[in-house]
């Protein structure tokens, strides 16, 4: 039969109907042949050339750079002096489009996160903390979402290896929900929500993917998606930008494996990856959170249902998808 499930953190429904597909495996596409752009058209690759000049800092300098960080060329949101000023027309309420759109890039055009060496994807990972730390000093900004798309299902438009930063001058609806669930946990039972679902993770074991001294990468009981994935840190940090390096590393660590066993037994899917942490201003406010990474590998469609409701279908039990990636 399937079942009703609640998230603790958002408060949203999903419905596991998981009788709708037998055989898990059968909803994996055939390993993709993945075919790189080519380099000489990349506007990565000469951004002098391309119009993505002047960046914004380049990692160790300019000759040998191991990541860098541009403005993107077709911003979202633009970066202005003054702060966002909010007004109304008629009943809507509108706010100016001020913010910063980034794009953070590694320097290998072939080579995505999974397959950086551990002391590039920990140094991307300290390069993203550092920028978070610079972005909190401006007090127009509320909140930054960091993300990954790879591959076209995913919405990725370029083959070279980037993740996004988008920082806002609010705080996302979807954002929103979360931390007042976590907040509202918190005040009912004077502990961290995530701290409770790892504990009841560990203690389970069933769904749980991978993890070290630092991290426990599990899928999720309330899956919204097939073999949907969160990472967390063992250790209770509201904040991304504020976890230590000997964590970090283990936290890199985990990711690149998880990403490498995605790649493996799901047939190496497009996916999107979002880093969720507290918002930047009013830190005290936000002890309660406890900040993740998110994967969403693109296995099914969401259909009529799902976006006239807002209330996802997942056809595939966690339990299952956690023995797959498992392997």
């Amino acid at each position: 039969m399937s079942e009703l499930r609640q998230d603790l953190v958002s408060g949203d429904w999903i419905i596991s109907a998981t009788e709708r597909t037998k055989r898990p495996h059968e909803l994996l596409q055939k390993k993709k042949v993945r075919k790189p752009s080519s380099i000489s058209n990349c506007p990565f690759e000469d951004m002098k050339k391309s119009g993505n000049w002047p960046p914004i800092a380049l990692i160790p300098n300019e000759k040998s750079w191991r990541v860098a960080i541009i403005p993107n060329k077709y911003p979202a949101l633009r970066h202005e002096n003054d702060c966002a000023i909010s007004f109304k027309t008629g009943p809507y309420e509108i706010v100016d489009g001020i913010g910063h759109h980034d794009l953070v890039i590694t320097r290998d055009h072939r080579k995505n996160l999974a397959h950086l060496s551990e002391k590039e994807g920990l140094e991307l990972f300290e390069v993203l903390q550092k920028r978070y730390r610079e972005l909190k000093k401006d007090k127009c900004l509320a909140y930054t979402s960091t993300f990954f798309n790879w591959g076209e299902d995913a919405g990725a438009s370029l083959y070279h290896p980037h993740c996004q930063m988008l920082t806002l001058p609010i705080i996302p609806p979807h954002i929103g929900h979360s931390l007042s669930g976590s907040s509202n946990y918190f005040k009912k039972h004077h502990r961290c929500v995530h701290c409770d679902i790892i504990s009841f993770e560990e203690r389970n074991k069933k769904r749980i993917i991978i993890r070290n001294k630092a991290v426990v990468a599990v899928a999720p009981f309330v899956s919204r998606e097939p073999f949907q994935i969160k990472i967390f840190p063992r250790k209770h940090q509201p904040y991304f930008e504020k976890t230590s390096v000997a964590d970090m590393k283990h936290i890199v660590s985990a990711l690149q494996i998880v990403l490498r066993k995605m790649e493996k037994n799901l047939h190496d899917p497009d996916f999107n990856l979002f880093i969720h942490t507290s918002p930047l201003k009013n830190q005290s406010r936000y002890k309660h959170y406890h900040w993740h990474i998110e994967i969403l590998p693109k296995i099914s469609t969401i259909a009529g249902f799902e976006l006239g409701t807002g209330v996802d279908i997942n056809i595939v039990d966690p339990d299952a998808a956690a023995k797959i990636l498992r392997k």
